[in-house]
């Protein structure tokens, strides 16, 4: 992935801001109207000193899940999705890889709805640090999500629609905890690329190799450590998993192309696997035995996860790829790559992929499968998160559409939520949506 941070994430959120899209809408769509007057302010809630959400019932009654008020602007919201389509650039290192997967790409019947809109919360921000990592948001149940919001870790309740503070990063911090191996003297103004929060462990990464863990339930941080000094060292990505011995792990993903493993019962690297490219993504199997290894190169490759010998590479892809995740099944799992697509693969014949799933505007950043395996989520760089019905071999899908950068997805473990992050200089926020049931034997009391 590309370590430009600082440049390359200015240039995209001037360039992919909402209101730059059409010049016309800009004054209204931010609230500088010709009377100088703030279009927010009518949708700000003094009483209670935030921003108004939009709920379930007002989206029913027609209004905006956003609060966009698309009534008052000089553009419909169709219009601002069609130009959105035709100037959206997106991000590729191999020129023109995105046309060049089209072909491949496996029609798919739009329409399904399968989780239903519940709650835009717009008092609770979610950003992004690095333009190509969308890992930055974690449910750990259907009312809980953790997410960045500038230099601070938050916690949304969905339940009580309150937000606090868990951790903050914007001055010194330090393990309260002493652990060998761990940097006593913490770190100071840390950049968070990349999040994980599972099993009580919060484990964030930053942009020169540093990974701060913090246990939820206890106070302070536990273990800070530098994975490496190498000049190229962002996290780009972690799993929290649980070993067959019961102990929680983490995987880490560097730009430093290593992949290292960290058991945090002992507070130690436990295993350190090298590639010959950076590693932006990995997934471990569910039975822990292999390892999806994606980054700088078109191939992914398969591995053991203890050895890191290559079991087989992943052809298909025609840039480089920054997600990947395994269904609970341990059979099938997907990669997301900057040309557009989403590839399933099954373990039983890797010559080529399943099937190749399409997005509509940019690169597949972050893919997550319900714990049941019945439903599988593909966020795209902005305005799309499309959710597959696995069962139906991803034929059926439920497109969600909005209008913002996201910064991440996550299925609460129960399946029963959906969150997605959307960061955006006036609408950003973190919409929530709730998995439907259909309870058929309702219908003999009828």
């Amino acid at each position: 992935m590309s370590h430009q941070v600082g440049n390359e994430a200015d240039d995209m959120e001037e360039e992919y801001e909402m209101e730059d899209a059409d010049d016309d809408m800009d004054d209204e769509f931010h609230g500088r109207d010709a009377g100088g007057s703030d279009s927010d302010m009518d949708e700000y809630d003094y009483m209670n000193n935030r921003m108004q959400d939009t709920t379930a019932a007002q989206a029913r009654k027609g209004r905006d899940i956003q609060g966009i008020p698309w009534e008052r602007l000089s553009i419909t919201r169709e219009k601002y999705r069609q130009t959105r389509l035709e100037q959206y650039k997106n991000y590729e290192n191999i020129p023109q890889s995105g046309e060049g997967s089209e072909k491949e790409c496996k029609t798919t019947e739009k329409g399904a709805l399968y989780y239903a809109f519940r709650r835009n919360s717009r008092s609770v921000k979610s950003t992004i640090l690095h333009f190509q990592l969308r890992n930055l948001v974690w449910a750990t149940s259907k009312h809980d999500v953790y997410l960045m919001s500038h230099f601070s870790v938050m916690h949304w309740s969905s339940l009580t629609c309150t937000k606090s503070e868990v951790l903050n990063v914007s001055g010194h911090i330090a393990p309260c905890e002493k652990h060998p191996g761990s940097l006593l003297e913490g770190f100071t103004q840390t950049q968070v690329s990349t999040l994980a929060v599972k099993d009580k462990l919060l484990v964030a990464g930053g942009f020169q190799g540093e990974l701060i863990c913090k246990y939820l339930d206890r106070p302070g941080v536990s273990y800070c450590t530098r994975m490496t000094y190498d000049d190229n060292a962002i996290t780009n990505a972690v799993e929290i998993y649980t070993s067959s011995s019961g102990a929680v792990h983490f995987v880490a993903s560097n730009n430093d192309s290593g992949v290292r493993d960290f058991d945090m019962e002992k507070f130690q690297q436990s295993n350190h696997l090298r590639f010959p490219w950076p590693v932006n993504h990995t997934s471990l199997s569910p039975d822990g035995k292999l390892l999806i290894i994606v980054g700088d190169d078109p191939e992914g490759i398969l591995v053991d996860s203890r050895s890191g010998k290559a079991i087989t590479y992943l052809h298909g892809h025609l840039d480089y790829s920054f997600a990947s995740a395994w269904r609970p099944d341990g059979i099938t799992f997907a990669t997301g790559n900057q040309d557009k697509t989403c590839r399933i693969w099954d373990i039983r014949n890797l010559s080529k992929s399943v099937t190749a799933l399409k997005g509509n505007l940019g690169a597949i950043r972050s893919i997550r499968y319900t714990s049941d395996g019945r439903f599988m989520a593909m966020a795209e760089p902005a305005d799309f998160v499309h959710v597959f019905d696995v069962e139906s071999g991803y034929e059926k899908e439920q497109e969600i559409d909005f209008f913002g950068e996201i910064s991440g997805i996550s299925f609460s473990p129960d399946t029963e939520s959906l969150f997605v992050g959307v960061w955006d200089r006036t609408y950003g926020s973190l919409l929530e949506f709730g998995r439907r049931r259909n309870y058929s034997y309702l219908d003999t009391l009828i």
